[in-house]
């Protein structure tokens, strides 16, 4: 059956659809010996598909993984940088990438899959999922900058956050636990955001993306999501 070129190569595990688009874009992609163009239409069963000049593989059968992402730990899938990625951290036979980032001075929840439909869903804008975070500032907050973090700040390249849920858990000596939920993830917007308005993060754990829980996994920990679990992030 016939479908979108970059729903067939998601499926086949080069990523999101966002990120195959742009495969698509750049003219990595032939198709029946052409070059593939945005807006092509193939059947992976009857075309010839190539990346590269590699032919695609069949589809995998979807993976669904819960990681806790230690401190020191790149949330991609290849990189440059000698740190190790959360890749290096997860064995399993399947090409499987993160939904999303979390930079690697953050720990916590990262969810990796190959589904590219699921992964379209829950990093697009317009979806607004929620992302809940445990976050140690290293002073007491006032009233006046938990509601301006609240409200949404202007960060110094200009761009306004949208409104965010910020509440004081308890106190850590000089400073203090927050837990932070955004529905939306700029790079390092909350470092960002903590900075603007006088209170430094030390510390970020990401606990909760949409539905799916960090639980009781230790840092490096990983496992598979049950039915359930895959099927409320669908949701």
């Amino acid at each position: 059956m016939e479908q979108r070129l970059q729903k067939v190569l998601a499926q086949a595990g080069y990523g999101s659809r966002r990120s195959c688009e742009e495969i698509i874009a750049a003219g990595r992609v032939r198709l029946n010996e052409k070059t593939a163009r945005l807006g092509d239409k193939a059947d992976p069963a009857k075309d010839r598909i190539t990346v590269d000049g590699r032919p695609i593989k069949q589809p995998e059968a979807y993976v669904y993984i819960a990681l806790h992402k230690p401190r020191g730990v790149l949330s991609t899938v290849s990189s440059t940088d000698p740190r190790p990625t959360v890749l290096d951290l997860v064995d399993v036979r399947e090409h499987i990438y993160p939904v999303g980032r979390l930079d690697v001075d953050s720990e916590g929840l990262v969810l990796l899959t190959n589904d590219g439909e699921l992964t379209n869903r829950l990093t697009h804008p317009r979806y607004g999922h929620e992302k809940e975070y445990r976050v140690l500032v290293a002073r007491h907050p006032d009233q006046k900058q938990l509601n301006s973090w609240r409200r949404g700040v202007v960060l110094e390249d200009g761009y306004r956050t949208k409104p965010v849920e910020v509440e004081q858990e308890s106190f850590f000596g000089k400073g203090a636990w927050l837990r932070v939920v955004m529905r939306e993830g700029r790079k390092r917007q909350i470092r960002e955001t903590g900075r603007t308005i006088g209170l430094p993060v030390a510390k970020i754990i990401r606990v909760r993306i949409g539905s799916l829980g960090l639980g009781n996994l230790k840092p490096r920990q990983w496992r598979h999501l049950d039915q359930k679990e895959v099927e409320a992030l669908k949701q």
